[in-house]
C-alpha cells in the first residue's frame, strides 16, 4: 500500500515538473520573439525617417522654450515695475486726500496759506503725474464716459436725469493704465434714472392697495 501512494506522489512530481517545464518554456518563446522583434533592423529610409522624426521634434522644442524666454524677456523689461508703479500711486491718493482735508478745513477756508499750500499741492500732482506719463502710466478716462468693466469700478449709483444710464458722473478714486495692462480700476459712481425709482415706488404703492382692497 504504501509502495503504491510512493508511487502516486512521484507521479504527481513529475508531472508538476513537466507542467514548470512548460510555463518556463512558453515564457522563454515569448522572451525570445520580443526580443527578436526589438533587434529587428530597420532599413535605410526607415533609419532616415526616424531620425527627421526626432530632429523635427528637438527643434520644434527649442523653439519653443525660445519662445518662452523671449517673452519672458519682453515683460520683464516691458512691466518689470509694475509693482513699484501700483505701490507709487498710493502717494497721490495720499496727496488727494491731503488737499481734501485742508480744503475742509473751517479754519483754513479762504485764508491766503491755504491757497499757497494748495497751489503746491497741485504742483507736485501735476509732476507726480507727468514722471508716470513718461514711464507709460496714464490714468483713466472715467467723468462723462459709460461705464465699462475693464477699466472701473462702479461703487454706487446716483441719481440723474440728465445723464443716460451707467454714465460715470462721480471719480472715487483715479484708476490708472500702464501701456496695455491695468494697473488698478477706478472707482466711480454712475447715473440712474429718478423715474424708474418713482415709477417703481408708485407701482409698489399701487399694488398694496390693490392686496389691502382684497383683504
Amino acid at each position: 500500500m504504501e509502495k503504491d501512494q510512493t508511487k502516486i506522489d512521484d507521479t504527481e512530481l513529475k508531472d508538476k515538473n513537466t507542467d514548470k517545464e512548460k510555463n518556463e518554456q512558453a515564457n522563454d518563446d515569448a522572451k525570445a520573439s520580443n526580443d527578436e522583434s526589438k533587434n529587428k533592423e530597420l532599413t535605410p529610409e526607415e533609419e532616415i525617417e526616424n531620425l527627421k522624426d526626432k530632429l523635427a521634434r528637438t527643434f520644434a522644442e527649442m523653439e519653443n522654450q525660445r519662445r518662452r524666454f523671449e517673452k519672458e524677456k519682453e515683460d520683464a523689461f516691458e512691466y518689470g515695475g509694475f509693482g513699484f508703479a501700483k505701490e507709487a500711486l498710493s502717494l497721490i491718493d495720499n496727496l488727494e486726500r491731503s488737499k481734501i482735508t485742508l480744503e475742509n478745513d473751517e479754519t483754513l477756508k479762504n485764508s491766503e496759506a491755504l491757497k499757497k499750500v494748495i497751489s503746491h499741492f497741485e504742483i507736485i500732482n501735476s509732476d507726480m503725474l507727468s514722471i508716470l506719463k513718461k514711464n507709460k502710466i496714464e490714468p483713466i478716462k472715467s467723468i462723462n464716459e459709460k461705464l465699462d468693466p475693464n477699466k472701473h469700478q462702479a461703487m454706487m449709483e446716483i441719481e440723474d436725469d440728465n445723464k443716460e444710464p451707467g454714465t460715470i458722473i462721480q471719480e472715487i478714486q483715479k484708476g490708472f493704465i500702464m501701456k496695455d495692462r491695468l494697473l488698478r480700476p477706478a472707482l466711480v459712481g454712475v447715473s440712474k434714472k429718478k423715474s424708474q425709482n418713482y415709477n417703481e415706488s408708485i407701482s409698489k404703492d399701487e399694488e398694496n392697495k390693490e392686496k389691502k382692497g382684497e383683504n
